[in-house]
């Protein structure tokens, strides 16, 4: 069996710490643009979900507008009574 020797031990760690910090600098570089795309992207879809819901309440009260100027008889039905309302108590 082969032993590893304390140069290619510390090489290892070296490379390892190397590409720590890397990575490292890397998303710090990287974060604000990613963070900005989406948010854009988060911003984009609630400004979509915002305009649906416009268009269709818009749609829905230009709708209700027509059919109330259409209708000129007043739609109320006469409650029929079906009895008295009668009160338990405990005993």
């Amino acid at each position: 069996m082969d032993q590893a020797s304390f140069q290619s031990f510390l090489k290892t760690v070296i490379i390892i710490l190397f590409v720590y910090y890397l990575f490292k600098f890397l998303v710090r570089l990287l974060a604000p643009f990613l963070m900005k795309k989406a948010m854009n992207k988060i911003q984009d879809n609630f400004q979509k979900q915002a305009d649906s819901y416009f268009n269709q309440s818009q749609n829905q009260e230009s709708t209700n507008a027509s059919q109330s100027y259409q209708s000129t008889q007043p739609k109320f039905k006469e409650k029929k009574k079906v009895g008295e309302y009668i009160d338990y108590e405990e005993v």
